[in-house]
Formats: C-alpha cells, structure tokens, sequence
C-alpha cells in the first residue's frame, strides 16, 4: 500500500502520552526555522486515531509557527505494537547512524562560502567549531590567542527583555529633532540624521539575554548586525569591534604590527 499525505488540522493532533523522545525550546526552534527555510519535507506520521507515532518535534514547531495545518500520512494499517514500535524506531534508527567526519567538514566549509546560516543545518556554532578543530594541534600563539581572546558564550540567564530595553534614541531623537527644525539645506539634514544615530546607545546586556531567547533565524540577523560577537577574528576583520588596549596588547604580541 502506498501511503498518501493528507493535510491535518494541527488541533486534531495527539501527542503520544508515553512518547519518550524530548524536545527542547532550542530543539523546537531549530525545527520551526527548517521549515521557514526548507518547507515542510517530513510528514508526521499518525495512527487512524490520529495519534502521533513520528513528528512530535514538528507538531511544536508548527504550533509555534502558527500554523493551522500540516502534512501527515495515516498509518491505519499497523497494528497498535507496530505502532508504538514505530514511535521508538523513528527516533531510535537515524541515531544509530554516524558521520563521515571529512566529507561533513567540507560540506559545511562550502555553505559558510556561500554565506548560508549553517545554523538551520541543526549544528550548533560550538559545535562546528569543536568538529574543525579536531585533531588539531595548535601552535603556542594560537593557544595564547584562543585562551585570551574568546567571543562570548551566550546562555538564558533571565527573563527575555522587551524591545524597547535594548536600546535608548531619545538623545538621538532630540538631535534629529534640532536638525529638522534648523535653516539649512535637505542634502546636510539627511547626512547630520545619520550621524545623530551615532548618539543611540545599545544595552547590550539586555541584547545578549534577547539574543539567548530568540530563535536561530533572529539569532543569525543579530550577529551579522553585529549586535553579539560569535566569531571574534571576523568581527575584527570587518570592523565590528575595537579592541581594548588589553586585547591589543594580546594580539600585537602574538602576531605584530602596530
């Protein structure tokens, strides 16, 4: 029999009362921005009853999605131990498999080239980066620069913040208010507007907590706005952070120059 996807009303779904697979808020995240980016490409999988047997992951990110709907194939034909059978194997069988550690690294070497958020590949940064530096063995500035010079682990510690707590522009706003009422040319106006945002003034304690509650597609824009710090040489490459005299110090020693 070949198996049909239906689509489901999401509030028609039950969840397996003795499901033992977990999923974390960062997992369901992970989930909800694959299918932001790739669609929905895996059905859940449900008895006639309309139990879940596979997908209770995506359930959660759908509902998180908001969505109304979702594809699922009705497995009718099992028998009821084949099912909850099934609701072990699914998870159970794709753990069992292993990586090509090589071939891993230069797929995932050839994404960030093409700029794409390895992050939506379901790996972690740390973990990339724990997988590139494997069997490595790294020289004694290397250790020096890695020991001194780390980006920022960042971890819920709070409540999530409200937008309006990460950020002031009132002296911006009072600025812009100045320029606009002022006797002088459009052209001057607008290039004084943009140096005015030079006065807001980012929170960034209250940023990084934000940034540990949001999910993985907010996470990617904050970093390439600079707003966190995950890759420390990058950010100083393309002038994102200045270093402290201290810092400075470090680097000069380790690699020279002024």
């Amino acid at each position: 029999m070949t198996p049909k996807i239906e689509q489901v009303a999401v509030a028609d779904l039950i969840p397996y009362a003795s499901n033992s697979r977990t999923h974390s808020d960062a997992q369901i995240a992970q989930i909800a921005a694959s299918i932001r980016e790739f669609g929905w490409t895996n059905p859940i999988l449900i008895g006639g009853d309309n139990i879940i047997i596979a997908g209770h992951g995506r359930l959660l990110a759908a509902r998180k999605l908001g969505m109304e709907q979702v594809p699922a194939i009705i497995l009718d034909h099992l028998s009821k131990a084949q099912q909850r059978a099934l609701v072990i194997a699914d998870n159970k069988l794709a753990l069992n498999a292993g990586w090509d550690e090589d071939l891993l690294k230069l797929e995932l070497q050839e994404l960030g080239d093409l700029n794409f958020d390895l992050a939506l590949t379901g790996f972690t940064l740390e973990e990339i980066g724990d997988l590139f530096d494997e069997g490595e063995e790294p020289s004694e500035s290397e250790e020096n620069y890695s020991r001194k010079i780390e980006a920022p682990i960042y971890e819920i510690k709070g409540e999530k913040p409200n937008l309006p707590q990460l950020v002031d522009r009132s002296r911006t706003i009072d600025l812009i208010a100045e320029i606009e009422k002022a006797d002088i040319s459009k052209e001057v106006a607008q290039f004084l507007i943009h140096a005015a945002e030079r006065h807001t003034i980012f929170n960034f304690k209250n940023i990084a907590e934000y940034y540990a509650h949001s999910d993985p597609e907010i996470q990617s824009l904050m970093e390439r706005s600079a707003l966190v710090i995950i890759d420390f040489e990058r950010a100083i490459e393309e002038g994102f952070v200045a270093l402290t005299n201290q810092v400075k110090d470090i680097y000069t020693q380790d690699h020279g120059g002024a």
